[in-house]
C-alpha cells in the first residue's frame, strides 16, 4: 500500500509539474506571440527625369518624379498564388541579385493581372532568411526598389501603374521560439495603384487595345531589315507625335501619351521607342541622364541605344523632332541628327546616368560604339 501511495502521489507531482509547465508556455505565448509590424520608407525618387529640349526648343521644361512607399500592416492579405518565372532577355533584369530577381518575377508573372488595379502579388516565405538577419527589413527594402526600378525600365507597356501607390508588405509572425514571415504587394487599403487618369480595368483595358493597334501596325510594316526597322519606328513616333511642352496630357511620360494621345515629353518618346522596337525584336535599352540644348541650358533628359549587328547606338527620338517656334522650314537632315550615333558624337551634348536615384543601384548598359553607324 505504501508503494502505490507513493506512486500515486509520483503521478500527482508529475500531474502539477506538467500543468505547471503548460500554464507558463500559454502565458508566454500569449505575452509574445503575434505579428510584428515594422514600418520602411524609402526617400528617394524610383524615376526622376526631366526634359531636355532640342536644338530649335525654346519652351520651359518642368520636373517630374515618382517615389516609393514601403509600408508594412498586419491586415491579412489578399492570398494570389504565385510562381518564379524566367525573365531572360530583359536587360535589367540579367542584373539582379536573386532576392531582385524574385521581387521582379513576381511583378512579370502578375502582369497580365495589374491592369485590375487591386491584384497582389503573394511571395509567402521566400524571404524568410532575409527578413530573419539583421537588418533584414531595410536589405529586402532596397532590393524591392531596385527590382522595381529594373522592372519598370524593362517593361514601358506599364503606362497605367503608379508605383508609388504599390506597397510592400512584410509580416513577421512570432509563436513562441519561432518566427515566421509573409511578404506580398498590394496597393493601400480601400485604394488603387492605377496612374493618374485612369479609374478601372475596363478602362485600362480599353487603352491596351488602342495601344496594341499601334503595336500590331507597325508589325505589319516591318521588314525584317534591323536597320530599316529601326528607321520606321524612327520616323513614326517623329511624324505622329507633338512635343506636349504644357504637359497637360495624362501620359505626358509615358507610352499612352506618345501612341494614343500623341502628346508626350522626351520619356514618353523613349518609352514609346522600346516598346516598338521590342515588339519588332529588336534589342533597346531605356536610357536616362542630361541633355544640354542649344541655348546651353543643361536639363534631365531620356534616349534610347538599339543594337545592330553586335554594336549597339544611340538615338533621341525627341530631338529628332524639334518644336518650331514661329514659321519655319525643317530639313530631312535635322530629323536624323540623332539617329543610330556614336559615342564620341552624341555624347558632346548628352550625359548617361547609371542611376535612376541618388541611393539606388548603379546599373550597367551596353558599350556604345564610338562611331556613328
Amino acid at each position: 500500500m505504501r508503494k502505490l501511495g507513493k506512486f500515486l502521489l509520483f503521478l500527482l507531482m508529475i500531474t502539477i509539474i506538467g500543468g505547471l509547465a503548460y500554464f507558463t508556455w500559454m502565458i508566454y505565448t500569449d505575452l509574445f506571440d503575434g505579428k510584428t509590424v515594422q514600418t520602411l520608407q524609402t526617400e528617394d525618387p524610383i524615376i526622376a527625369i526631366d526634359d531636355g529640349s532640342g536644338a530649335t526648343k525654346k519652351t520651359e521644361r518642368k520636373s517630374i518624379g515618382e517615389t516609393i512607399s514601403d509600408i508594412f500592416t498586419t491586415e491579412e492579405p489578399k492570398q494570389i498564388t504565385y510562381s518564379e518565372t524566367n525573365s531572360s532577355g530583359k536587360y535589367f533584369y540579367e542584373q539582379l541579385n536573386e532576392n531582385q530577381k524574385i521581387l521582379y518575377n513576381g511583378f512579370q508573372e502578375s502582369k497580365k493581372y495589374l491592369a485590375t488595379g487591386t491584384y497582389s502579388i503573394e511571395y509567402g516565405n521566400k524571404f524568410s532568411s532575409t527578413l530573419s538577419a539583421e537588418n533584414g527589413s531595410e536589405i529586402l527594402g532596397n532590393d524591392y526598389q531596385t527590382a522595381i526600378e529594373a522592372f519598370i525600365q524593362d517593361n514601358p507597356d506599364l503606362f497605367y501603374i503608379d508605383i508609388s501607390k504599390m506597397y510592400l508588405n512584410m509580416e513577421s509572425t512570432k509563436r513562441a521560439f519561432k518566427t515566421t514571415y509573409n511578404v506580398y504587394i498590394k496597393p493601400a487599403d480601400g485604394g488603387n495603384y492605377y496612374a493618374k487618369g485612369f479609374s478601372s480595368e475596363s478602362q485600362v483595358n480599353a487603352a491596351i487595345m488602342k495601344i496594341e493597334e499601334v503595336r500590331n501596325y507597325i508589325k505589319s510594316k516591318l521588314t525584317g531589315n534591323t536597320y530599316k526597322d529601326i528607321k520606321l519606328i524612327h520616323d513614326y513616333l517623329v511624324d505622329t507625335i507633338d512635343y506636349d511642352s504644357n504637359y497637360e496630357s495624362i501620359g505626358s511620360y509615358t507610352l499612352y501619351g506618345a501612341l494614343i494621345d500623341k502628346k508626350c515629353v522626351c520619356e514618353g518618346y523613349a518609352r514609346a521607342f522600346k516598346y516598338l522596337t521590342d515588339a519588332a525584336g529588336i534589342n533597346c535599352v531605356f536610357m536616362q541622364g542630361e541633355a544640354t540644348n542649344s541655348d546651353g541650358t543643361t536639363e534631365k533628359h531620356a534616349w534610347n541605344a538599339v543594337s545592330i549587328n553586335g554594336s549597339w547606338y544611340l538615338i533621341d527620338t525627341t530631338w529628332d523632332d524639334p518644336i518650331i517656334v514661329g514659321r519655319g522650314y525643317i530639313l530631312s537632315s535635322v530629323h536624323y541628327k540623332y539617329f543610330l550615333k556614336g559615342s564620341d558624337y552624341f555624347y558632346k551634348d548628352h550625359t548617361l546616368e547609371r542611376q535612376f536615384t541618388d541611393k539606388g543601384k548603379v546599373f550597367n548598359y551596353p558599350t556604345i560604339s564610338v562611331n556613328n553607324y
